[in-house]
């Protein structure tokens, strides 16, 4: 009996179908996947220009000529590569863009080696794993699995795997879009950044990543005469920087939502329950629900959607134990809306230290970038698959609290949005951490969604080429 007529329902019917799809390139993708996963591409003793190489191996060997792929950077170990499915140019292309390089990962800290690619209880491990090589295999995979059905989009596929999103100083994003911008500009971008979030066993929400924070550190520095310690005085340069800091741990910014996070919060109300679903609404109000914000705040993940922070991240001080301290710094780390502006939030922190010998000092010029637009267009498609594949469950605009090389992208004009329809459980989030790991399901479904909404956004006016 065929499979699809054991099927008692249409959401069952849906997810056997669903399911199925993405087995269709499970042995390529799965080949793809563990080949990037066991290069290393750290920035400390890693290469992703191994990486661009062996996957411009894997292009070839589909067709994909030499003047379809591009392989470039600014150092021998920090190659980009672009590779581009040809269209009939009836619209400005599409980038897909995923990462190649990936955060440290000791040995000793993990249950597994971090470099080789485990497969152990429905989950493959590596350190990569969801940040990002899953993205990059599935791209790479999918412009294949397009070339071989001999698909002519309407417009250029572009699929661009890059260097240095987590660290070092030669951002792939950046350096191409100042040397090889006419090799990636297109009217938009999908990026990592949204992700399918599960919360105990249930699928409940498909983001879509519209904007992100951005990153700015500040120094903190206290200097002082100094003295024996058998003679402390009230102006211990310590004491001085630990005030300010314990007066930043008692100060939040205030409320300030976005388009994106106005409609989080908008259709999360529909999803949860109770009083976290009521003071979702309440801070939709005007004017806000000043207990109903207080709440919210108190869980970290919505605290960070809610408005700017700043945390203290490191601090050293003194330098001899009988001696009164010198000197004392601090790192305070700030995520800050789009839109804000860094000098405010660094003149509302000198407000809120209150202490006149605690200088401030911008680390790190701050990378600021515009929220991309709604655009009907992409979403359709996003929602009309996820409904296809997860009936139900809806799909909700992000702003994420963290950075990726999407802030570049706007910058240079081209529209980026976080989506990957890969689900995770929200509340076991391993990137960047010990044993990182991607459900294998959850996996192979996230190629088949990729592939339907890139095939959608270009099948406007697409054809089948003939034999």
């Amino acid at each position: 009996m065929n499979l699809l007529t054991l099927c008692r329902s249409m959401a069952l019917c849906l997810l056997v179908q669903a399911t199925a799809l993405a087995q269709a390139d499970q042995k390529l993708t799965h080949d793809i996947f563990k080949e990037l996963i066991e290069i290393n591409t750290t920035h400390s003793v890693g290469s992703t220009t191994r990486a661009a190489e062996a996957m411009a191996a894997r292009l070839k060997t589909a067709g994909f000529t030499d003047k379809d792929i591009f392989i470039g950077g600014p150092t021998e170990t920090k190659g980009n590569l672009v590779a581009t499915l040809r269209g009939s140019g009836k619209r400005k292309p599409l980038l897909l863009l995923a990462h190649l390089d990936v955060v440290e990962a000791l040995r000793e800290d993990w249950t597994t080696d971090p470099f080789k690619f485990e497969e152990i209880d429905g989950f493959y491990y590596a350190r990569g794993a969801s940040d990002d090589k899953a993205m990059a295999a599935i791209f790479v995979a999918n412009l294949i699995r397009l070339k071989r059905e001999r698909f002519i989009p309407d417009r250029d596929i572009i699929v661009a795997l890059t260097a240095d999103e987590e660290g070092g100083d030669n951002n792939g994003v950046k350096w191409l879009l100042e040397n090889h911008k006419d090799l990636i500009n297109a009217e938009y971008a999908l990026n990592e950044g949204g992700r399918g979030q599960e919360k105990d066993g249930k699928k409940i929400l498909n983001q879509v990543q519209l904007s992100e924070k951005v990153f700015q550190s500040f120094t903190l520095e206290v200097h002082n005469r100094g003295g024996h310690s058998s003679q402390p005085r009230k102006d211990n340069a310590i004491y001085k920087l630990a005030h300010a800091l314990d007066n930043l741990s008692k100060f939040d910014f205030p409320l300030n939502l976005n388009e994106g996070t106005r409609v989080y919060f908008e259709r999360s109300s529909k999803i949860e329950t109770g009083t976290l679903a009521a003071d979702m609404k309440g801070i939709l109000q005007t004017p806000y629900d000043a207990g109903a914000l207080a709440r919210l705040s108190t869980y970290p993940n919505y605290n960070a959607l809610l408005r700017t922070t700043c945390v203290a991240t490191m601090i050293h001080g003194g330098h001899a134990d009988n001696a009164l301290p010198q000197t004392a710094t601090a790192n305070v780390n700030c995520r800050i809306l789009p839109g804000e502006d860094p000098e405010k939030i660094k003149a509302t922190l000198i407000t809120v230290f209150n202490d006149p010998d605690v200088s401030v000092t911008a680390k790190n010029v701050a990378n600021m970038s515009p929220p991309s637009p709604l655009n009907p267009e992409l979403f359709g498609p996003i929602e009309r698959i996820t409904q296809k594949m997860w009936p139900g469950v809806p799909v909700v605009p992000v702003m994420s609290t963290g950075a990726t090389d999407g802030a570049h992208l706007r910058n240079g004009g081209i529209p980026t949005y976080g989506v990957c329809g890969i689900f995770a459980d929200m509340n076991d989030v391993r990137a960047h951490g010990k044993d990182e790991r991607i459900g294998i399901k959850a996996f192979y479904e996230g190629q088949e969604f990729l592939y339907q909404v890139v095939r959608e956004l270009s099948i406007k006016t697409s054809v089948k080429r003939e034999n």
